[in-house]
């Protein structure tokens, strides 16, 4: 069976929730976990093996700059006093020409760096938000036929 063009996945419909609220200015978003694995020497071949050791989740959102929202929040690490923003992100693909929807929540998730300023004259100000987080749940997923 040949692949149906109009089911692949546009990412035009992708959305990013953050405490209930569409961020509709994120413009890219990615999540991933790498696994750590060591190499492991057998005997009788030279073909290495691996062994999974654990596992590291990584993630970036980018997007136009539209409030301050992510300074106040991210930035509340820099107070003393304060803890730091912990919170859980919901990625999201919705193409209404594929089979379904995709919907992942993010657990744990704790950013990286905190955005202060950054901008060029006579363009978009975008602001990128490297994060990590502690785990994942599907909550919807997309199936074929």
């Amino acid at each position: 069976m040949a692949l149906d063009a109009t089911r692949v996945i546009n990412g035009s419909y992708g959305e990013v929730w953050c405490e209930g609220v569409w961020q509709t200015n994120i413009q890219s978003a990615e999540a991933m976990i790498e696994i750590d694995k060591e190499e492991v020497s057998r005997s009788g071949t030279r073909m290495k093996g691996h062994k999974s050791m654990g596992l590291t989740a990584t993630g970036n959102i980018k997007g136009y700059k539209i409030t301050s929202q992510f300074i106040k929040r991210i930035g509340a690490i820099a107070n003393d006093r304060s803890k730091p923003y912990v919170t859980e992100l919901i990625f999201k693909l919705n193409d209404p020409e594929s089979f379904g929807a995709e919907r992942i929540r993010l657990k744990g998730v704790q950013f990286d760096r905190i955005p202060l300023s950054s901008f060029e004259v006579n363009s978009i100000v975008e602001e990128e938000l490297p994060f990590t987080f502690s785990g994942f749940e599907l909550l919807d997923e997309i199936k074929g036929l």
